[in-house]
C-alpha cells in the first residue's frame, strides 16, 4: 500500500472479523516487534502466537470486549475496501486479582497501526469509538498503558483528554533499564449532538 494524506473520516470503524486476523496479526507484530538480529527469526513465530491470541479472544464472544479494526474507505482507495488500517481492543479489567472484584473498568491494548495508514487519524478514529463504547456499557472512565519512551503515542493520548495516573515500577525499569509503562486514564463525557 503507497502512504498518502488521507483524512480521518477515510477510515471506516468496524468490529473485527475471522478474516481480519491475519493483517491484525501483521499490523500489531510490525508495531510492537523488531524484526532484526534474532528478532528476525522468531518474528513469525511472534506474529503466529499474535494471530492465536486474537483468534481466542473474538471466539470468546465476551459481551465486555471488542476488536475494532479501521479500515480505508473505499472512496480513497476503490481497490483497497476492507484493508485492515488499524486495530485496538478494549476489555473489562479488574483493580484486584481475586476473582470476585467487582471494580472493573474498561481497558484499551494492542492500539496499532499499519506503518503505511500511521497520522492520519485512524488511530483516533479507533480511540473515539472506544470511548463511545465504553459509554454505552455504563462506564466513565477508560485506562491504557503507554510506553513512557513513546512519545508520539502520549503526544495523540495527551490530545485526546487522557491524564498519567500511575507509572508502573517493574523488575525490568528498575534493573534492566526497560522503559517504564505509564497507566493513562480519561474521564469520559456523554457525547450531545
Amino acid at each position: 500500500m503507497v502512504a498518502q494524506s488521507r483524512s480521518a473520516s477515510q477510515f471506516h470503524i468496524r468490529g473485527a472479523t475471522p478474516k481480519d486476523l491475519t493483517a491484525l496479526a501483521e499490523i500489531l507484530a510490525d508495531s510492537f516487534h523488531s524484526r532484526t538480529g534474532i528478532n528476525g527469526w522468531i518474528y513469525p513465530v511472534l506474529r503466529l502466537g499474535i494471530y492465536e491470541d486474537i483468534r481466542n479472544r473474538l471466539n470468546k464472544a465476551s459481551p465486555h470486549y471488542v476488536c475494532l479494526v479501521a479500515v480505508v474507505s473505499p472512496t480513497s482507495r476503490p481497490n483497497t475496501w476492507d484493508y485492515p488500517a488499524g486495530t485496538v481492543e478494549m476489555s473489562l479489567r479488574s483493580k484486584y486479582p481475586w476473582p470476585l472484584d467487582s471494580s472493573q473498568y474498561p481497558y484499551l491494548s494492542n492500539l496499532a497501526v499499519h506503518q503505511d495508514c500511521r497520522r492520519q487519524g485512524a488511530a483516533k478514529q479507533l480511540l473515539l469509538k472506544c470511548e463511545s463504547i465504553a459509554l454505552t456499557w455504563g462506564f466513565q472512565d477508560l485506562y491504557l498503558h503507554v510506553l513512557e519512551n513513546n512519545h508520539k503515542a502520549q503526544s495523540l493520548y495527551f490530545k485526546l483528554g487522557y491524564r498519567l495516573h500511575e507509572s508502573d515500577r517493574s523488575w525490568g525499569s528498575l534493573l534492566l533499564g526497560q522503559p517504564r509503562r505509564l497507566l493513562l486514564h480519561k474521564r469520559l463525557h456523554a457525547r450531545t449532538g
